[in-house]
């Protein structure tokens, strides 16, 4: 994992709030967690990338997108995302590698601070990192391979069908 994560430098985008810092969307997220305590939530974190035009031969540059959901099961939920392009993904592995190690790149800076900001109030969550990879399709043979990298890094790991984190939310801000 990159431990040179800054996360404060990254802006994230959210439908009803716009462009916010991490430090806005960890206040967001806190008040929403904090609205009812008892309440049964979900943080997932997923990334998806889309490949970008005129890239070059053999060099793709694709844009990655990070959301961030949380879910109060059977009550919605609040979800943002942060965009950003990356260059030289010369194959579908190299492609589901950067999605995986932004999502745990990220996670690895972001639930820390989340549960410094919680003092300790923490409500239960599930944290999931979703990845862009399932059985049917040509990602099916990674599938050991980056569910044991995030496994590995101590965190859930979620796969096509139930990776919306990464197969819908982020896919639809690609």
């Amino acid at each position: 994992m990159n431990p040179t994560l800054d996360i404060f430098r990254l802006k994230f985008e959210n439908i009803t709030h716009g462009v916010l810092t991490s430090e806005g969307v960890l206040e967001i997220i806190k008040n929403f967690l904090e609205e009812v305590p008892d309440g049964k939530y979900s943080l997932v974190i997923g990334t998806d990338s889309h490949e970008k035009n005129g890239s070059g031969l053999s060099s793709k540059n694709i844009s990655l997108v990070t959301a961030i959901i949380v879910h109060r099961r059977g009550f919605g939920g609040k979800y943002f995302w942060n965009k950003k392009h990356v260059s030289n993904i010369h194959s579908l592995r190299e492609k589901i590698y950067a999605e995986t190690m932004t999502s745990l790149d990220f996670a690895a800076s972001f639930v820390p601070l989340l549960k410094k900001n919680l003092n300790g109030h923490s409500p239960t969550y599930n944290l999931e990192i979703h990845i862009d990879v399932g059985e049917h399709g040509d990602s099916r043979d990674m599938i050991k391979e980056v569910v044991g990298l995030v496994t590995g890094n101590g965190f859930v790991a979620k796969t096509k069908p139930e990776a919306y984190g990464a197969s819908y939310v982020a896919d639809k801000h690609t």
